[in-house]
């Protein structure tokens, strides 16, 4: 396999009214092509911060972060990109939300409404091709923006926290659909959550970040195989995991915090 992201001794940090703030120290980290990797840690570790990196948004104070063999120095389209708030555009359809990515990149109005509906579809949208945001739950619109997202086809996705908002049950109902979808598109996923549970359900690697400066503490694997159940969840094997990532982050916070 070969590293798709390529974190190289990375530092952030930021200059505030209080002083220096050092968010990230010394990082790095490889993410092979096909994983699906989770961040977890306690908050202000630099978890946003390492995955706006690597979206192009911010810059590193020092080291370098690669996609897919190439210096990060901007955005691009070969990385989608998920934040909690849905960011969709309220006066457009569903369908032409995920549309809007391909517009951008001039691709045929056949071709482009052809291709939003068929990840319409694989999220489970396509009967609300034409329903505006306003007329969608939570889960519906975060949905849309995963059908955005995988519609400009990306190599690599980065979520932050996508289902923060979204009651427990959507939640799950969430995590089952995106593994779905990402094993048929199988691309490359990095996504942050404070959700231990989660975090286990969804990743093949765990990685564990300590408080600031933010460190990657501890990588996980999670031998667990896809597709991942409801009865997964209640096996001893997902249990022993989720105790493991659990006392990773708390043994840090609590360290923090002493």
């Amino acid at each position: 396999m070969n590293s798709m992201i390529s974190v190289r001794g990375v530092s952030k940090h930021y200059e505030t009214a209080r002083g220096l703030v050092r968010s990230l120290e010394n990082v790095s980290l490889e993410v092979e092509q096909g994983e699906f990797i989770t961040l977890v840690g306690p908050s202000g570790c630099g978890k946003s911060t390492m995955l706006n990196l690597m979206a192009g948004l911010l810059e590193p104070t020092s080291g370098e972060v690669l996609v897919d063999g190439k210096v990060v120095t901007g955005p691009g389209p070969d990385r989608g990109v998920i934040f909690q708030q849905y960011a969709l555009f309220p006066w457009l359809t569903a369908l032409q939300n995920v549309e809007f990515g391909l517009r951008l990149q001039h691709m045929k109005k056949t071709e482009r409404r052809e291709l939003a509906q068929h990840y319409l579809d694989l999220v489970g949208l396509g009967e609300f091709a034409h329903a505006l945001p306003k007329e969608l739950s939570g889960g519906m619109k975060q949905r849309c923006a995963i059908a955005r997202a995988y519609a400009v086809q990306p190599s690599t996705l980065l979520m932050d926290e996508p289902f923060g908002a979204l009651d427990a049950l959507t939640r799950v109902n969430m995590q089952e659909n995106l593994l779905e979808t990402w094993q048929q598109e199988r691309r490359t996923a990095v996504f942050i959550t404070h959700d231990v549970d989660e975090a286990v359900f969804l990743a093949t690697r765990v990685v564990v970040m300590s408080p600031r400066p933010g460190r990657i503490s501890e990588i996980i694997d999670v031998p667990l195989a896809y597709p991942r159940t409801e009865e997964m969840r209640l096996s001893p094997e997902f249990a022993e995991l989720r105790a493991r990532v659990w006392r990773g982050v708390h043994h840090h916070a609590e360290e923090d915090a002493a």
